[in-house]
């Protein structure tokens, strides 16, 4: 009877210091919504961004992706975003879609720019640049000729030997 009473007790130890590590984790983790005004950007690919990726500036998080959608007409991808209403956007700010390391999470990046007009809530982002795909520049690196060199059409690269061609 008496180990039971004990292992009850530790279980209950147990689960209070796992309770305490969640709550310390999400408390710590800034994994909330922040709630602000509105921006919009429009954006060739977003590959990794969705609803709840980090809106940061500096690498210190500003706001929130809220939604993403297609534009039907243009086919370009476009993102709402929330930004604390503490920073206001000048209207040259670019967006740019970032990784948080080689296999880390994406994350939006806004680089404020140096003009005295602001974007106004609701406003939109005009200057954005699109992820760069790590896939893409591996099969650049591995398809591409040694020293930037084409081979000619006839098959062998001519040799060094040869004389020049008469004028």
């Amino acid at each position: 009877m008496r180990g039971n009473v004990i292992e009850t007790v530790m279980g209950a130890v147990v689960l209070a210091v796992a309770g305490f590590f969640l709550f310390f984790a999400y408390s710590t983790a800034h994994v909330r919504a922040v709630s602000g005004y509105e921006v919009t950007a429009q954006f060739e690919r977003i590959d990794g961004i969705r609803e709840g990726s980090d809106v940061r500036i500096s690498g210190v998080k500003v706001g929130t992706v809220m939604s993403e959608s297609l534009d039907p007409k243009t086919f370009l991808a476009t993102l709402r975003m929330s930004i604390d209403p503490t920073y206001q956007l000048p209207d040259d700010t670019v967006a740019e879609v970032l990784s948080a390391g080689l296999l880390g999470d994406k994350y939006m990046a806004l680089v404020p720019g140096g003009s005295e007009k602001m974007i106004p809530p609701g406003g939109r982002i005009t200057y954005t640049q699109a992820p760069i795909s790590l896939e893409n520049l591996i099969g650049q690196m591995i398809f591409s000729q040694p020293g930037g060199q084409k081979k000619p059409e006839g098959g062998a690269p001519p040799s060094p030997e040869a004389p020049a061609a008469p004028k």
